[in-house]
């Protein structure tokens, strides 16, 4: 079995090279009903958070940095995101795109500056002589 050191310095045998990396866009057909917002995301935990946050005694500026760090736990449902994006406004849509919640097509992506780091990733491998797919 071959070994081969990849761009991070971890050795790959042939066996972890099973998995292709090559990934075929679905076609996403939306739903006729449209979700309710509240099903979008859930809010559970960063609820709880807030409300320790609040209760606690800790600085108005800590405060606010916890309540920033407490969004990591909001829980997005995309599926139902994407199917609300079928049914929004055209502002809603653009407001959604922008935030990437749903990524339209390779121009919407890069327009919003979500593929900068992908070309990035292909050039640094490129430039250390790791064969990047073009696909």
């Amino acid at each position: 079995m071959r070994t081969e050191i990849n761009l991070f310095g971890i050795e790959e045998t042939e066996e972890d090279k099973k998995y292709t990396t090559k990934v075929g866009v679905p076609q996403y057909l939306p739903k006729a009903e449209c979700p309710r917002l509240d099903s979008l995301v859930n809010v559970g935990k960063y609820q709880e958070l807030l409300a320790d946050i609040n209760a606690s005694s800790v600085s108005d500026d800590e405060k606010a940095f916890l309540r920033l760090a407490a969004t990591r736990h909001l829980v997005f449902t995309y599926s139902l995101i994407a199917d609300y994006y079928a049914h929004a406004s055209s502002e809603m849509q653009r407001l959604m795109e922008k935030s990437a919640l749903v990524i339209i097509d390779i121009d919407d992506a890069i327009a919003n500056g979500y593929v900068k780091l992908s070309k990035n990733i292909k050039k640094i491998m490129e430039d250390t002589g790791v064969e990047a797919a073009n696909d």
